[in-house]
């Protein structure tokens, strides 16, 4: 039988790092909803560190979630993955103490980025966080060349895709009724955002 695990260099690299975040951020115990769970291994790195939270892994492509599955078989504290659009309106109803979503903003159109906050908004325990990952423009901080490179590759395959500007996002996070954000610096020039219900 082939193994269903699908393997992602990024996610090897950033892995660590965003687990620092999450034992500062997170909460000791509760639920965590992961929007674009990708290969599955984020939520097993995770789950096998922070075992007193239990993670809820989505993603919209079946290959991608039976890779979370397999990823996470042999963790207790991950639930099966479930197929969730992030733009669409029907979420797990929660509630969650954490809403997570790390490299997803910027492949796929702002529709997305506008349904997983409002999403997010609607799930959220009372003091639940919002966290997002990845690669931002911020005014009046050069964004650094490689991002630059980055955003017009993403551009090319896809005009709707691209670095989002990190005050658009917090605009729609506080017309959520989301409060922050903390930024959190990250290695290769991207960042952790927080919100909080």
């Amino acid at each position: 039988m082939s193994d269903p695990r699908l393997f992602s260099a990024p996610a090897a690299r950033n892995r660590d790092p965003i687990l620092a975040v999450l034992r500062r951020l997170a909460p000791p115990t509760g639920t965590v909803l992961e929007i674009a769970s990708g290969t599955g291994e984020h939520a097993a790195h995770f789950a096998a560190a922070l075992p007193g939270l239990a993670f809820q892994p989505s993603d919209p492509d079946p290959t991608r979630r039976a890779s979370i599955d397999a990823w996470c078989a042999a963790l207790p504290n991950v639930r099966p993955a479930i197929a969730l659009d992030a733009a669409g309106p029907d979420w797990p109803p929660g509630p969650y103490n954490l809403v997570l979503s790390c490299n997803m903003i910027h492949i796929a159109p702002w529709a997305a980025t506008q349904g997983l906050v409002a999403g997010a908004a609607r799930v959220l325990a009372p003091a639940g966080i919002l966290l997002l990952y990845g690669p931002f423009r911020r005014d009046s901080i050069p964004t650094a060349p490689g991002n630059e490179a980055f955003d017009a590759s993403l551009r090319a395959q896809n005009p709707e895709w691209g670095l989002r500007d990190l005050a658009a996002v917090d605009a729609l996070a506080h017309q959520a009724g989301l409060t922050g954000p903390t930024i959190i610096e990250m290695p290769a020039n991207n960042l952790c955002v927080a919100w909080r219900r």
